[in-house]
């Protein structure tokens, strides 16, 4: 129980993005036309701003275990809601049995960004 409640004050405090080092990916992710495409779909459908035409970039938290289990990831708010849970579950998926050992380290949040891009 009490591990919970540490889980739900972590998920609720604010983040320090900038502090959050970098997700230890054994390979980085590979982000398939697919994918790309999917995100394409949901700004046109949804208007959603982006910064650079045909991209967008979502930066994720994803809080990792003691024995190198994804707990949770929680994405930055970029106003396209449906993106932002798309990239927090894709980088879910993509951490999963895909980062590097970290010997002695306890549960710790670190930061990934999902790029998407795509041609008008």
């Amino acid at each position: 129980m009490i591990g919970l409640l540490l889980l739900a004050a972590a998920q609720t405090a604010p983040l320090d993005w900038d502090a959050l080092p970098p997700l230890p990916w054994r390979a980085p992710p590979l982000v398939t036309p697919e994918m790309h495409g999917f995100v394409q779909r949901e700004v046109t459908l949804r208007k959603c701003r982006t910064d650079k035409p045909g991209e967008l970039a979502v930066p994720v938290a994803v809080l990792v275990d003691e024995n190198g289990a994804i707990r949770t990831t929680v994405p930055r708010a970029i106003s396209c809601p449906s993106v932002e849970q798309y990239a927090a579950a894709l980088a879910a998926g993509f951490a999963r049995n895909n980062l590097l050992p970290r010997p002695g380290a306890g549960e710790q949040w670190y930061r990934a960004t999902l790029t998407f891009t795509w041609t008008k």
